[in-house]
This record gives C-alpha cells, structure tokens and sequence, in this order.
C-alpha cells in the first residue's frame, strides 16, 4: 500500500476478567481513534478489536453492548480461556484481513493509548514493525523492576531475541502479520517471534502508567511461568546446558577416576571406594551427555510436531471484512452459527 494514504488502524486488545477497566479504555482508544482521524492519520473505518480470553465475569457483555452502540467496538469471545499470547494472535489473525496496520495493546491502560499517533507516524515512513518500549518503570515496584531486567538479560543469554523493555504493545502492518500468520508455533512467545520476521522495524518510548483498575493478571508464578515457555519455545540453550553439566561431569569424573587409581595404586583406598567412585562419576557424566544429546533431537522434533488449534471462537461482535467479502462470494459465513447464538442471547 501507500505509506502516505490514511491507513484503516485496528487496536486489538486481549481481555481477560477486564470488566471493571473495560469501558475506560473503550473510551480512551474511541478518543484516540476519533483524533487521529480528524488529523488526516489514519482512515475513519479504523476500529478497535476486543478478544474476550474465555472471562468468567461480564467481559463479553459489555463488548457486545459497546458495539451496539458503536460499530467501531468489535469483539471476539473465545471458547475457553487460552492464554494472554494465543488471544492476542487471535485477535490479530482476525483484524489482518482488513486492516493495514494492527496496534496491539493491553486493557489495562499500563501503556499510553496517547502513542497511537508516534506509531502510526512510524509506520507511515515505512517501518512494518514498530515497538513500544517503557522509558520508565516507577509505577512498578523494586522487586518488579529487576525481576523485569532479569528476565531481558537471561533471554538474551538464551538465544532469544527480545526487545528490552518491550512487552506486547507494538504496530504490525499487513504484510508483518501476512508473514506472522506463516508461524505455526504451539509454544507461543509473540515477543521473541516477531522480531525474527525481519522485517523494517522501529521503536517507540513511552512512560507507563499505573494500572486504571482491576488487579494483574501476572502474579509472580505466571511471570516465571511465561518467562520458561519463552525461553524453551525459542531455544535450545536450556537443553545444551545440560549436555554442558554433563560434559563438565565427565570430565570431573575422569579426574577423580584418575585420583581413585592412583590412592588405589598407593594402597590408601578403602576396598570397594575405587569402583564406586569410578561408577559414580563417570556413569553419571556419560548419562547426562546421553540426555543432553537425545533432548536435543526430542526438543527440535516437540516444536515441529505439535499442531493443536490454538484456539476456537465462540462468538463474534462486527464481521471483518475477509468475512463479509467470503459471504457476498457465496461461501458459509466463518461464525455464523456463533453469531447468531450471541445475538440472540442479546
């Protein structure tokens, strides 16, 4: 496309449990979308996309609400709760066949809606990939702050390209998500995929903001939790260092062997301590290589086999215009059954 025409923006924006901070950020995102039209930025059919992660409180509700009052509101509920990255991909899967460039963002107003502009500017002079990194932390606490630079730096000690201080709210074009959507990762960790498209990319800073309401749906134990997947879906590094630990226990080993036959020699070993030792140090150093190598070859084999759907959609609020075009070509409506369902449950 024209980097200089008024691109259609989509804001897509997982939402889990959100309820409460739901329609603050419905209007801030409106507000945003409202000015950057009037700039002559971007199209007046650009929308924001809700994904409705399987919430357990009135969530759905309040998007198909919105989007009665709102055509720009859309949603997608999906089936079950499938976790913060595959919502997010649904979302974005959804919005690329209508939408020249997609803002993702979280919905608890952290990160600064009042970006949008910088980001669509960046765009415009060509950038497919634009990040939106955090120039400040001082909402987060201490413990967080360095929890956070931890995890930056052990992934990048890991193999895994990450961008520092950046989480998930970022641009795409069409054609980074076209090339997103060739990924089939089950093991998915959008922050160190997307920089493996390659594709031109910027940054963006921003300060972030103290959460509007609600509480984080990121304790300590999922953040650990999302740290590991993101290390163990993008690399190898975990497995090589334990063939690593194996090697340096060999390698040991043949020093103590080495020790045992020579207090053996002298007389001054205790009977039986020899072998022992041998049998300890070296069995087990040959055994965590054995490890090391065969998980190897099970890790490359567990990321290409794995081809469960990531997620299923329940219901939807606005058609997308992939949709609407594959209904006027004659072809079943994707969710049309679903739709109708949420509509009447309406």
């Amino acid at each position: 496309m024209n980097r200089k025409m008024r691109p259609v923006l989509a804001v897509v924006v997982p939402c889990y449990n959100e309820e409460a901070v739901l329609p603050e950020t419905i209007r801030r995102i409106r507000q945003q979308l409202d000015r950057l039209s009037g700039q002559g930025s971007i199209a007046p059919d650009s929308y924001m996309l809700f994904v409705d992660d399987g919430s357990a409180d009135s969530t759905w509700p309040i998007i198909a609400a919105y989007h009665e009052r709102d055509a720009a509101v859309r949603g997608l509920k999906l089936a079950c709760n499938v976790g913060h990255q595959h919502a997010l991909l649904s979302g974005l899967m959804h919005a690329k066949d209508d939408a020249d460039c997609v803002i993702s963002i979280d919905a608890d107003l952290q990160d600064d809606v009042e970006a949008f502009g910088d980001f669509v500017e960046a765009y415009r002079q060509g950038s497919d990939i634009v990040y939106g990194v955090r120039a400040a932390r001082k909402e987060d606490t201490p413990f967080k702050r360095w929890t956070a630079v931890l995890f930056y730096r052990l992934m990048r000690r890991m193999g895994t390209p990450v961008i520092h201080n950046h989480a998930d709210y970022r641009l795409m074009s069409a054609k980074a998500l076209e090339q997103l959507a060739c990924y089939r990762e089950s093991n998915l960790f959008l922050r160190g995929l997307i920089p493996q498209l390659g594709l031109p990319s910027s940054v963006v800073t921003y300060d972030r903001h103290a959460r509007f309401a609600g509480e984080s749906k990121y304790p300590l134990r999922k953040m650990i939790s999302f740290a590991w997947n993101g290390i163990t879906s993008l690399s190898v590094a975990p497995i090589r260092l334990v063939m690593a630990a194996g090697l340096t226990v060999f390698a040991a080993g043949m020093l103590a062997g080495a020790y045992a036959l020579y207090s053996h020699g002298r007389g001054a070993a205790v009977p039986g301590w020899t072998s022992m030792m041998l049998t300890a140090w070296l069995l087990g150093g040959i055994q965590l290589i054995s490890l090391g190598i065969v998980g190897e070859y099970v890790g490359k084999v567990y990321k290409e086999t794995k081809r469960r759907p990531p997620y299923f959609i329940e219901a939807t609020a606005g058609a997308s215009r992939g949709e609407l075009h594959r209904q006027r070509a004659g072809a079943p409506a994707v969710h049309a059954e679903e739709r109708a369902s949420a509509e009447a449950l309406q």
